[in-house]
């Protein structure tokens, strides 16, 4: 029979407590990069913007999201275009990996410099670059709206 001894329960608590810290640090992180809904209601996102696609994920190239966001016939009728020039760019995308499944999206707003959209998706039940294709167009058809 195994007998615990008080370090081992000290230990098992300092470890939840770690997690408990770190999971709590998450919540706020995500929450502070959603843009709040009295912003989302005061930006305009008009259509022939070009946007730049940049990702940090080394299994979903930035050139993948970009041929998904393409074949989106939202993305074609609201008159936005691909650019692979940064300094031309009216939006930029953002795709990095996060813990095993997840991803995180942040849609960049390049001339006020502040984030229009975000959020998490899985690659759990379909391609990473078709989420966030179809991601980018409810979340910048929900910024237009007033």
């Amino acid at each position: 029979m195994k007998t615990s001894t008080p370090s081992t329960h000290a230990s098992g608590a300092l470890f939840a407590m770690v997690c408990l810290i770190l999971s709590v640090g998450l919540c706020i992180v995500a929450a502070q990069n959603q843009p709040s809904a009295a912003s989302r209601q005061r930006l305009a996102i008009p259509a022939g913007r070009k946007v730049f696609v940049h990702s940090k994920s080394l299994l979903v190239s930035a050139e993948v999201v970009e041929d998904k966001l393409l074949k989106r016939p939202e993305f074609q009728q609201r008159g936005f275009a691909i650019t692979r020039d940064i300094d031309d760019a009216d939006l930029i995308i953002e795709l990095r990996h996060d813990l095993l499944t997840k991803y995180v999206f942040t849609i960049i707003d390049v001339k006020s410099r502040t984030v229009v959209a975000g959020g998490k998706l899985s690659s759990l039940g379909g391609t990473v670059a078709e989420k966030v294709a179809k991601r980018f167009i409810k979340e910048i058809n929900a910024v237009s709206q007033p």
